[in-house]
């Protein structure tokens, strides 16, 4: 089973990159894990698709500010659980979106996408640092990604079913 773990944002901008700063951590902590990669990417929308093409899993994580919870909280979805965008533009797509091209064009797509993005304080200060309540609550992200990545490796027709379990956050 291949497995890609992707950390989106950009760490330039304050809280943006704690999806990187999570792929960095994961990196010393995983070393090499067969058929696991580790990718950090600023990119968004239709421009993840090449990324995400020949893996079975999938794992993004993000910076998102929803103003629902505090700075540092932990959300987790699969990628069928989110709605459609509203865009601020058609050259702009989300997930979903990116998901049903695929389909539509029969590319090989993951056939789980799970999302773990961290509620944030700050994503727009340029050259700032992390806000305390992201910095605190990174470690658990990445042991959160950690796991389930070890869950996926350790019993893998497990990781195929559908159900979602139950103890997520953010549902």
């Amino acid at each position: 089973m291949k497995i890609l773990i992707l950390g989106l944002g950009n760490d330039l901008l304050s809280d943006d990159g704690v999806g990187l700063l999570a792929v960095r951590a994961l990196r010393e902590e995983l070393g090499e894990i067969g058929e696991v990669e580790l990718v950090e990417s600023p990119l968004s929308g239709l421009a993840l698709l090449d990324l995400l093409i020949g893996y079975d899993r999938v794992i993004l994580i993000d910076a998102v500010q929803t103003g629902q919870a505090p700075p540092g909280t932990i959300w987790r979805w699969r990628v069928e659980e989110l709605g459609s965008v509203r865009a601020p533009s058609p050259h702009y797509a989300g997930l979903p979106e990116m998901l049903a091209v695929a389909r539509a064009l029969q590319i090989p797509f993951p056939e789980r996408i799970e999302i773990y993005a961290m509620e944030v304080a700050d994503p727009l200060t340029i050259g700032g640092d992390l806000t305390p309540a992201v910095r605190e609550a990174l470690p658990e992200l990445v042991r959160q990604v950690r796991e389930q990545v070890r869950e996926w490796k350790s019993s893998p027709k497990k990781a195929a079913g559908t159900t979602t379990d139950p103890e997520m956050p953010g549902r």
